[in-house]
């Protein structure tokens, strides 16, 4: 057998990029194995007139993280009190209750036309989105303007956002209780916005907003009712445009949800 060749820097590199290893932690790489096989350094002996320093306790490097539970309740009230969306994001800049924020570049709020009639809600910023601020613009958000383009749609005609506002490290999956944490600020999203149409792209958005337990290839293309407490919204769940990229067999179940959100629109 004819064993692979070596992948070179470039095609390394590229691997990383697309596991979401996209920053690096120090200027030098660190051998974790000569560290555990070097023996421990000699402890520095300590005049006996000086006094033996007295360690910090662990809270005074920062304040610690707010129970799920707390956070959650902080989250709730703050977006209730949100009358405008002006409002909404200035609360959401300033909430301490997820610690997202604090390993996130910046707040990815929303992009688009906020009286649009349609709202299409995605899960969490990735890095392109993290770096500009704005939700899906890249590879993933082209896709996207392409799909509401092909229905007549752009985005000054319609909004977009994310159930996370800010990007996990890594691009990893967003935890239940961050999920949970950001959920308030994504309904009173929602309501300020009060669109005619919600459109969840992906199975998680999905889960969370529409309180189904089905995956996504049971839930496309079927409407489901959104209640926001003041009024019903008609909700559609499509395929996220990250999952169409790695599987564009899919797109013409994609197109046929696009064709069904026109017709509602020119209904």
């Amino acid at each position: 057998m004819i064993p692979e060749p070596a992948p070179t820097v470039r095609e390394l590199l590229a691997f990383y990029l697309e596991a979401g290893v996209d920053c690096a932690l120090a200027e030098e790489p660190i051998d974790r194995l000569a560290e555990i096989d070097a023996p421990p350094p000699a402890p520095r002996a300590v005049p006996a007139e000086a006094p033996r320093p007295v360690a910090a306790p662990a809270t005074m490097r920062g304040e610690a993280a707010p129970a799920p539970d707390i956070a959650i309740a902080s989250a709730r009230e703050a977006a209730r009190t949100a009358p405008t969306l002006e409002a909404l994001r200035e609360l959401m800049q300033n909430f301490e209750g997820c610690a997202l924020k604090h390993t996130a570049t910046r707040l990815v709020f929303a992009d688009g036309n906020p009286q649009a009639r349609i709202m299409f809600v995605g899960e969490a910023p990735g890095r392109d989105e993290d770096i500009e601020g704005l939700p899906f613009v890249g590879r993933s958000g082209k896709l996207l303007d392409l799909m509401i383009g092909a229905i007549g749609l752009n985005r000054s005609t319609a909004y977009i956002a994310n159930v996370i506002p800010w990007r996990p490290p890594g691009n990893r999956t967003p935890t239940p209780q961050e999920t949970q944490i950001c959920l308030p600020f994504i309904q009173r999203h929602i309501e300020l916005v009060n669109p005619d149409v919600l459109v969840t792209l992906g199975n998680p958005s999905t889960q969370t907003l529409l309180g189904t337990r089905d995956g996504i290839m049971r839930t496309r293309g079927r409407w489901f009712e959104y209640e926001t407490g003041q009024r019903t919204i008609r909700a559609l769940p499509t395929f996220h445009p990250a999952y169409l990229l790695r599987s564009p067999s899919y797109k013409r179940l994609a197109w046929q949800d696009l064709r069904a959100i026109a017709k509602v629109l020119a209904g």
